[in-house]
């Protein structure tokens, strides 16, 4: 074998090992050899042989005829992330997010009852509803608000008790109302809203998770209604979780125990 053949074997093992890993998402941690060889299009011995050198090595960790990420890769993803600001790492998925829908992407998370915009990604696009880092808005009105309730159930039941005050003839000012909607969005694992906080616009949004399954916060795609109305914000469902899911994957997430929706798959 010539020097040159020497050195691409090793890298070509190492490329099938990361398409390996790749296979893997937070909608789908487990995976068995059938649907890690489909996922990689890695012929089934080489599957096999590297799974199991893989387990070995505490990569992968085995349940019955079933594989995930080993615990030991959380030891090496901890320093990737260590002395990185949160909104660094997700600032590129905002802006991805962004220019592939043509609208302004933004993360919100609850703070003292209230929702807070975090980050933002405004859109290029001269009609726009404007929003700035920082700026304060209600919880009981917009998708993102939705999401943050429905995964921070101590802060809705305040939300729940505290009032619904009416901002347009869309806002939801009955109790009952608003927790069957926040309980549809915790079903679907995500939310769509139009004219709720402002007439003419609407939002879509899913939840990114933190470190220890927790509600970080909630990433929106907002923008005028005449753009966004519902059957176009029903087409963008799958680009949201998308962006959701590598959101909670770049800041070093895991999805909550109980899991979510099929919509994730």
């Amino acid at each position: 074998m010539s020097s040159n053949e020497t050195s691409v074997t090793p890298l070509l093992v190492l490329r099938k090992i990361t398409s390996i890993l790749d296979a893997f998402s937070l909608a789908q941690p487990e995976l068995s050899l059938t649907e890690i060889r489909s996922a990689t299009g890695v012929p089934h011995s080489t599957v096999q042989r590297l799974v199991a050198n893989m387990v070995q090595e505490g990569i992968l960790d085995r349940h019955g005829d079933r594989f995930r990420v080993g615990v030991r890769m959380a030891h090496w993803a901890a320093p990737a992330t260590q002395g990185l600001d949160f909104l660094e790492l997700l600032t590129p998925v905002l802006r991805r997010l962004r220019d592939e829908l043509g609208e302004t992407a933004c993360i919100f998370r609850e703070s003292q009852g209230k929702r807070v915009c975090i980050a933002l990604a405004e859109t290029r696009r001269m009609l726009r509803r404007v929003v700035q880092v920082g700026e304060i808005m209600p919880l009981h009105v917009g998708s993102a608000g939705r999401v943050l309730l429905a995964w921070n159930p101590d802060v809705a039941e305040q939300v729940y008790r505290s009032g619904l005050h009416s901002l347009t003839d869309q806002t939801i000012t009955d109790a009952a109302s608003l927790e069957a909607a926040v309980a549809k969005t915790k079903a679907e694992g995500f939310a769509i809203t139009t004219g709720e906080r402002v007439s003419g616009a609407s939002g879509i949004s899913a939840p990114i998770f933190g470190p220890q399954a927790e509600l970080f916060g909630a990433l929106t795609v907002m923008g005028p209604a005449m753009r966004m109305p519902y059957d176009v914000c029903a087409s963008w469902v799958e680009a949201v979780l998308a962006a959701a899911e590598e959101s909670t994957r770049v800041i070093g997430g895991t999805i909550p125990q109980e899991g979510l929706s099929a919509s994730w798959i």
